[in-house]
């Protein structure tokens, strides 16, 4: 327990019944009682004032300032903590996060490949790899293509494969002639603020709606009649028997405010029938912009289900090495030996955090690249399979 929360307690004091007259809300009060974090706007004036409000309600100063020293030891002994972590947790990236691995000339011939297979863009639905994580994901996708389901989250990690179950998904949808309109909204600089690029709005989104349905059809000048509009739009394609699905990649990018506004497009509807379907594909950083302890976007929070792409254990690493090999008439063995396997899993596994928590980097994008460094080192030493000291070469 902080030394101020331990005052407060011995003195009665609730936390909750600082934050009016202070002027903020409860949280800022709780992060400062409990991590000593002040808001970043009128830091000064905020302690002032806490300190101001405690000596009204009979608690001495000195037993305030004493509180609040101890408090701020502990968060900077904290910060120094995290930062220590930070330093080795980047450490740990760059020595397992390789850049992008190219196989020579010489690796080919040694391995008698004309191409990289563990490395080659999927062209067909027929070169997917499927075990059960990804066909549950793949299956997520497609009951929101068929409105079965009205808004999820993919998340995943770089090179984890999102963007290739989305090219699938809409593969498919042309496959089984499903009358399913897609919208894509282009997210080319898309940032979650001005600053760092620019941020994807609604009404970005709405033009993206009407040029889907209707692209000869001019945009309304007023808001409110460009949104009548395209809900008309989205009516008269649903009575036509069309159901729309709206993707949007690079979600993490997208700002708060964004978010916040999808929940009033799955409110666009025809009675009880929904007009809209929602997909967000982003990175581990769109999980922590819809946690549900983020109250500003609870209301999207309720309807957003997530998804997580998982990595491969390593069974499944296996099996998705061996899918790769069979595209090109291979055998797994031909290339790398059991202690090889185990290499890969060693190197991209890791603990991070004060907790030593479990981290899997065996996503495709990763084992590719790591392989491919592997056979050129095999290559230029004339090892006949890839092994696991070869794999720690890389």
């Amino acid at each position: 327990m902080s030394a101020l929360k331990q005052l407060l307690k011995d003195h009665k004091v609730n936390q909750n019944t600082l934050s009016k007259p202070m002027g903020v809300s409860v949280s800022a009060v709780n992060l400062f009682v409990n991590h000593g974090q002040k808001p970043k706007k009128n830091p000064d004036q905020f302690q002032s004032k806490f300190i101001e409000l405690l000596e009204e309600k009979g608690i001495a100063s000195d037993q305030i300032q004493q509180a609040l020293t101890t408090a701020q030891t502990h968060t900077n002994n904290d910060q120094a903590l995290d930062s220590e972590c930070a330093a080795d947790s980047s450490e740990d990236e760059q020595l397992m996060l390789l850049r992008k691995q190219t196989l020579t000339p010489a690796a080919k011939k040694h391995f008698k490949l004309f191409k990289n297979i563990f490395d080659e863009p999927i062209r067909s639905a027929a070169e997917l790899f499927n075990n059960s994580d990804i066909n549950y994901v793949r299956e997520s996708m497609w009951q929101a293509a068929k409105g079965n389901s009205s808004f999820i989250a993919l998340v995943g990690q770089s090179g984890a494969g999102k963007s290739t179950l989305r090219r699938e998904l809409i593969d498919r949808i042309e496959r089984e002639r499903e009358p399913v309109i897609v919208i894509e909204p282009y997210v080319l600089a898309s940032e979650d603020n001005d600053i760092k690029g620019k941020t994807l709005k609604s009404s970005h989104i709405t033009e993206s709606i009407l040029a889907a349905l209707a692209p000869s059809t001019p945009a309304k000048r007023s808001p409110e009649a460009r949104a009548r509009q395209i809900h008309n739009l989205l009516k008269e394609s649903s009575r036509a028997g069309y159901r729309h699905l709206l993707i949007v990649e690079e979600a993490q990018s997208l700002s708060i405010p964004t978010l916040k506004h999808f929940k009033r497009f799955l409110e666009l509807e025809n009675g009880f029938t929904p007009l809209i379907s929602i997909i967000l594909i982003g990175q581990d950083e769109l999980k922590i912009k819809l946690s549900e302890n983020n109250p500003e976007i609870r209301e999207v929070v309720q309807r957003c289900e997530i998804v997580t792409l998982e990595p491969f254990t390593q069974n499944s690493l296996v099996d998705y090495l061996q899918h790769r090999c069979k595209a090109a008439d291979r055998k797994l063995s031909d290339f790398i030996d059991e202690s090889g396997l185990d290499a890969i899993c060693t190197k991209l596994t890791r603990n991070v955090g004060r907790k030593n928590q479990h981290e899997s980097l065996l996503y495709p994008l990763a084992v590719g690249n790591l392989i491919t460094g592997a056979m050129n080192v095999a290559a230029e030493l004339g090892a006949p399979v890839i092994t696991a000291d070869l794999v720690m070469e890389v």
